[in-house]
C-alpha cells in the first residue's frame, strides 16, 4: 500500500473517530456527563418556555447532583424496590408507545365534517343519576340489596310520589346528590361508557333509566339535556376523537404484541 493510501486510510479513521468521541463535560465518580448531555439540558430548558435560562456551569452543576443521586439510589437498591420498578415499568409503556407509534399519531387527520358527523352520534348530555356504590367485586346479596332499593326508588319517582330530584338528595351516595344528582353536561370522555350509551338510549328530556351497572355501583340515570353541534365547544369534540383515534392504533399496536408474547392465565383467579 502506497503512502498516499496510507494517508487517505489514517484520515478516514481519524473521521470515524472524531465522529464517536465524546467531550467530557463533567464526571460523577466513574460516569461521564458529555457535554451533548449539558447542551441537551440547556435546550430542553429552553423548550420548556420558562424564563431563566441555564448556563453551561448551571446546567452541568444539576446533572452532576441528579448523577449523584442516582448514583446513591442504585447503592441503596432502590431501583429494586418493587414499587419503583413499578413506575420505571409505567415509563417503559409509555416510551415504546412513542417511539413506535409516535409517527402513526402525527399522520391522524381530522376535518370538520369528520368532527361533525361522529359528534351526531355522540353528543354531549346533561344527566341527573341516583347512585349506589358496590364494587365490581360486590357479593350477590349486596348486588341484590342495592338493586331491590333502587327499584323501589324508581318506583317511586315513576309513580309520582317523589320527584327525582328530590330521591336523589335523599338517596344518591354520590356528592352530585346535593344537586339532586345533577352531572351537568358531559362528553363520553367523562362519564363510564356503560353509563354514556344507557344515557343516548334515553330518547328524549325527562326519561329516566332502568338500573345501569357500571364499575363503581349502581345508577338510575335521567336524561335532561342534549347539545347540538352549534352549542358545543368544537375544540374539546376534535380532542376527544384524536385521542379515540390514538388509542385505536395503541390497541391495535398492543393486541399485536400480546399475540406474539406467550401467554398463561390462571382461570382460577377469574370471578366468573
Amino acid at each position: 500500500m502506497n503512502k498516499i493510501n496510507l494517508w487517505i486510510l489514517s484520515l478516514s479513521i481519524l473521521t470515524i473517530t472524531s465522529a464517536h468521541a465524546v467531550t467530557e463535560a463533567a464526571k460523577v465518580n466513574d460516569k461521564v456527563i458529555t457535554l451533548e448531555q449539558v447542551n441537551a439540558r440547556i435546550a430542553e430548558q429552553a423548550r420548556s418556555g420558562s424564563p431563566i435560562s441555564l448556563s453551561k456551569k448551571a446546567a452541568i452543576d444539576e446533572l452532576v447532583k441528579r448523577e449523584a443521586a442516582i448514583q446513591e439510589a442504585k447503592k441503596l437498591k432502590l431501583d429494586q424496590d418493587p414499587i419503583i420498578a413499578e413506575r420505571i415499568n409505567n415509563v417503559l409503556y409509555f416510551a415504546v408507545l412513542e417511539k413506535k407509534l409516535g409517527s402513526d399519531f402525527e399522520k391522524i387527520t381530522l376535518s370538520d365534517a369528520e368532527a361533525k358527523n361522529w359528534y351526531e352520534k355522540n353528543p354531549e348530555v346533561r344527566t341527573s343519576h341516583i347512585f349506589v356504590a358496590l364494587p365490581q367485586e360486590a357479593s350477590a346479596e349486596d348486588e341484590k340489596k342495592g338493586t331491590s332499593k333502587l327499584n323501589s326508588i324508581l318506583a317511586d319517582v315513576r309513580s309520582g310520589k317523589i320527584s327525582f330530584a328530590e330521591a336523589a338528595q335523599k338517596n344518591s351516595e354520590d356528592p352530585s346528590a346535593a344537586m339532586g344528582g345533577d352531572l351537568d353536561y358531559r362528553m363520553k370522555d367523562r362519564l363510564d361508557s356503560s353509563y354514556y350509551r344507557a344515557a343516548l338510549k334515553l330518547g328524549k328530556s325527562g326519561d329516566i333509566s332502568g338500573i345501569v351497572r357500571t364499575p363503581f355501583g349502581l345508577h338510575l340515570i335521567r336524561l335532561t339535556g342534549k347539545h347540538n353541534w352549534t352549542e358545543v365547544d368544537r375544540q374539546h369534540v376534535k380532542r376527544v376523537i384524536l385521542d379515540d383515534k390514538r388509542q385505536e392504533i395503541v390497541s391495535h399496536y398492543l393486541d399485536g404484541l400480546r399475540q406474539k408474547a406467550k401467554v398463561s392465565i390462571n382461570s382460577g383467579v377469574i370471578k366468573e
